[in-house]
């Protein structure tokens, strides 16, 4: 005999239907929402070490003397422009050359603060000579020994995008690249030529039509030309490296020179240097250009000080520990190190 089933009130059917209906509901919001839920944004990681204490020990490094003797070369920006078809139109000259200049500011800052270069004004020369004039000076000119020559030679942006079912992405890439060429000041050559690349994007996702959004991000452009700039200068800093150094003598009194160039350069106190003679220059037959021919080692020199406050008025004290400089002119002479 089947049990009896206990009849139940108008109310409590009501109430009944109540929760049946709320539990149906929570469990197609939970659906919902577990299918509209997707994975956070990718978000750059620091290294173990923070960014502001390894941009702090980056800038200690440039400030310590380097390990030995580095000559830093006087150089100059000559012409930076842009020459892409980002930014052109018929209504602008090539005066009016916004991107040209920012590269121009950015590869001048970046020279800069390298810590290999002596940098000279040339693109804004001509405002520095008026304001010299207003107080009636003379601007004392400095010439360099390279000319930095260039152009922004590939810039763009592009837009890239992936559509499924219930989710979509876009990400936007910007790219920039910069070539440059080192000219020899004295003989018009070019020494050596590089370039430097750099890319920038940000991405963002949804799914059902949640997610992050975001729209033209200006700032992209920037980050890319900062990249190639950033590049190069690293690339002209090797090459620069490269090249052997050597200072020449201020003045002898006796035993006793004062050599140009200081701590900024490398020079230590108990340091030892070789002099020599600068060498005869002939002109090359095959090639047109002054060869300078191997110099004679003269005397050994020990510094023993240094002096002066900023990278152009440094110099050093050293004392002859062998050999002679008698009945020999100082311009006619050079320091390098011992090999």
């Amino acid at each position: 005999m089947n049990p009896r089933i206990p009849s139940l009130s108008h109310d409590e059917i009501i109430h009944s239907r109540r929760l049946v209906l709320a539990a149906a509901g929570t469990v197609s919001l939970g659906w919902l929402t577990g299918c509209a839920v997707q994975s956070p944004p990718v978000t750059p990681r620091e290294a173990p070490v923070a960014a502001q204490d390894l941009r702090a020990a980056q800038q200690a490094t440039v400030n310590l003397p380097p390990r030995k003797p580095a000559l830093k070369r006087k150089i100059a920006l000559g012409r930076i422009t842009n020459e892409t078809s980002y930014g052109q139109s018929l209504l602008r000259d090539r005066s009016g050359d916004p991107l040209g200049k920012q590269v121009t500011d950015l590869l001048s800052k970046a020279l800069t603060e390298s810590g290999s270069f002596l940098v000279f004004e040339r693109p804004d020369i001509g405002k520095v000579e008026a304001e010299s004039r207003l107080t009636d000076g003379r601007l004392n000119l400095i010439g360099v020994d390279a000319l930095i020559i260039g152009s922004l030679t590939e810039f763009g942006r592009k837009t890239l995008g992936a559509t499924g079912f219930v989710s979509a992405s876009k990400r936007q890439v910007a790219f920039a690249k910069i070539d440059v060429r080192v000219v020899d000041t004295n003989t018009g050559q070019i020494l050596f030529a590089t370039s430097g690349a750099g890319e920038a994007s940000t991405e963002t996702a949804s799914t059902f039509g949640f997610g992050s959004q975001a729209g033209y991000d200006g700032t992209l452009n920037d980050a890319a030309i900062r990249q190639a700039v950033s590049e190069a200068v690293s690339r002209l800093a090797v090459d620069f490296s490269s090249r052997p150094w050597q200072t020449f003598i201020l003045k002898a009194e006796g035993d006793r020179l004062f050599l140009s160039g200081g701590k900024s350069q490398g020079l230590q106190a108990g340091q030892i240097l070789q002099v020599l003679t600068q060498g005869e220059k002939i002109k090359s037959p095959q090639t047109g250009a002054m060869v300078t021919l191997p110099g004679r080692t003269v005397a050994q020199v020990q510094i023993e000080a240094l002096f002066g406050d900023n990278e152009l008025n440094e110099g050093a004290v050293a004392r002859i520990r062998s050999g002679s400089l008698e009945s020999m002119r100082v311009e006619q002479l050079v320091v390098r190190v011992q090999e």
